[in-house]
């Protein structure tokens, strides 16, 4: 299983974006109604991103297993977000129940 989006494919998107722009293929009614495409698609990201942290936990990952992917190697910043999400869910199951609310 991969991720349904990559930095190359949003690298690759915005290479196409600008050429349009350049084009006169986007307006500012356009690249605003994109820009709140992305915001909701950003929530989206760091919405699965907290899923991913607490399965992966779940399954007996280590906060030093999981710290490189937060930059720099730190384990505050995850376990921070742990902390965070766990006074709202004690379990990925629960985070989805919560997500799934929201979008419906």
């Amino acid at each position: 299983m991969s991720a349904p989006i990559t930095s190359a494919d949003v690298l690759a998107w915005l290479e196409n974006a600008t050429e349009a722009v350049r084009r006169g293929e986007l307006d500012a009614d356009s690249i605003i109604g994109l820009l709140g495409e992305f915001r909701q698609a950003s929530t989206a990201c760091a919405n699965a991103s907290d899923w991913l942290l607490l399965a992966a936990r779940e399954e007996g990952a280590s906060l030093r297993q999981i710290a490189p992917v937060f930059g720099k190697g730190y384990v505050r910043a995850p376990a921070a977000r742990l902390e965070k999400l766990h006074r709202q869910v004690q379990n990925s199951g629960q985070w989805l129940e919560i997500l799934r609310r929201h979008e419906g």
